[in-house]
């Protein structure tokens, strides 16, 4: 009996050498290809977590869903979902088992860093018009300086009526921006470092130039931009301090690359999971166990308030369904399984040192798995069991699932957070995996299109 060969051996035992697309097959090439063109779609209208429920909530709606009614009986196959306050959606289809095993979850986050207005925007320099603004989420300022800005979000005027604003995304709009300091004035700029060339306080947004009439009045130029917001939204300054008003990055997704193998836009963190997530569910007709798709809101905050990850909400809508099957609440989410469909930082050789190659993930090596996240010495992170990380692995590979295991950067470089760790409270089995991403935080983040498409793969295997 011949010994084993090297060769042989290193084929049993060894992890195989990525092969980056080289190893994904034709059709999945091509579903790949055709499913990015509905998330651009979703992408480009998906500005804000308002948008984001606006969209889904019509998808449902047109695939069956209907709003959840805690009084009603339900019954496999049925499908419902619920909103909270226009910023988190949560999508359900019972299942066979109803929740006598606990359920499925696929929990993703619609909100993305941006620039939102203070309560007391508008004021006049020097005959120019401009908002005072405070940033949302982890950004690099310089990032946003000198692009193109659409304005988004919602203003309830005094007697309580609302009124929804969306310009700049269109080419026929008029555009925002704020604004940067000429090469050859910056010497004293280019001196600083990076926190300091920019400051929250400099991120003004250039919002008009030209004064209402030619009287001695002041702020003649800011009471003109009020004057046109007046006749257009029916709103006065006042108002603004019931608003809630974000500036993104203007622009549609755009193909990248000479093969156009990847997604270039605003807001990949985290809606290139929110989707494939909403897909999965959309497809999902009779499952075995009750299957739940949530999108919810300030995760780029640190989840807290009544939207996000640290709200009861879903909690309670989990309880409800339980009671429905007679279960207790508490029991089911303690047989549950969740993954945290959040993104990851794809490996960037032109910034190599910043990350571990081989616990990093990489473009097109497919959806991404990362056991924990946190930063130095895992604080702050929900760590995902062996045993979870072996029953992923497991459902991976019975759907032709391409996956990688990915950490975010170097162990003391920095690190970072996700909704993993408020699932985990909950006593939830979870895990995070999501889509490697490119120049992550930035206005136009990039990913690979089969890397999404087999984040869709992964969210309707978990489900089916």
């Amino acid at each position: 009996m011949s010994e084993t060969t090297a060769k042989e051996l290193r084929e049993q035992l060894m992890m195989k050498p990525r092969k980056g697309a080289g190893d994904i097959s034709a059709d999945d090439r091509s579903a790949a290809y055709a499913f990015c063109e509905d998330y651009k779609r979703f992408l480009d209208f998906c500005r804000t977590e308002r948008e984001a429920v606006t969209y889904v909530r019509t998808l449902a709606q047109e695939h069956g869903f209907t709003p959840y009614d805690p009084s009603k009986q339900y019954s496999p196959g049925d499908r419902v979902f619920i909103v909270n306050r226009e910023k988190a959606i949560g999508l359900a289809v019972i299942g066979k088992r109803g929740t006598d095993d606990g359920v499925r979850l696929s929990i993703a986050h619609i909100d993305s860093p941006r620039i939102d207005l203070k309560p007391n925007p508008l004021y006049e320099d020097n005959h120019l018009a401009l908002f005072k603004t405070h940033y949302y989420g982890g950004i690099k300022k310089y990032q946003w300086t000198a692009i193109p800005l659409s304005l988004h979000g919602r203003v309830v005027r005094l007697d309580g009526t609302a009124v929804d604003i969306r310009i700049g995304d269109d080419e026929a709009d008029e555009c925002f921006l704020i604004t940067d300091l000429l090469p050859h004035l910056d010497r004293e700029q280019a001196t600083k470092t990076m926190s300091k060339a920019f400051t929250g306080e400099d991120l003004n947004i250039l919002v008009g130039s030209l004064p209402y009439d030619d009287s001695d009045e002041k702020d003649l130029v800011a009471l003109n931009v009020m004057k046109l917001l007046s006749d257009r939204y029916g709103i006065s300054e006042s108002d603004f301090l019931s608003a809630e008003l974000n500036f993104c990055p203007a622009g549609k997704t755009r193909d990248i690359g000479f093969d156009r193998s990847m997604l270039g836009g605003y807001g990949h963190d985290d809606r290139s999971c929110a989707y494939p997530s909403v897909k999965a569910i959309l497809d999902t007709t009779l499952p075995e166990y009750t299957c739940i798709t949530y999108l919810t809101d300030k995760e780029e905050t640190g989840s807290d308030g009544n939207t996000g990850m640290q709200s009861d909400f879903l909690r309670y809508f989990i309880y409800d369904l339980a009671k429905n099957d007679g279960n207790e609440g508490y029991h089911v989410l303690s047989k549950s399984k969740c993954l945290s469909a959040d993104v990851n930082a794809a490996f960037d050789p032109t910034f190599s040192s910043a990350y571990e190659p081989k616990n990093a993930s990489f473009l097109n090596e497919g959806v991404v798995i990362s056991k924990y996240t946190g930063h130095g010495g895992k604080y702050d992170t929900s760590d995902a069991s062996a045993e979870f990380m072996g029953e992923i692995r497991s459902m991976l590979e019975k759907n032709n699932v391409k996956w990688q295991i990915g950490e975010l950067g170097k162990v003391d470089i920095g690190g970072g957070g996700t909704i993993a760790k408020y699932v985990a409270n909950m006593n939830v089995d979870v895990v995070d995996l999501g889509v490697p991403v490119l120049c992550m935080h930035a206005p136009f983040e990039v990913i690979s299109k089969t890397d999404i498409y087999m984040a869709y793969k992964a969210f309707y295997g978990l489900f089916n």
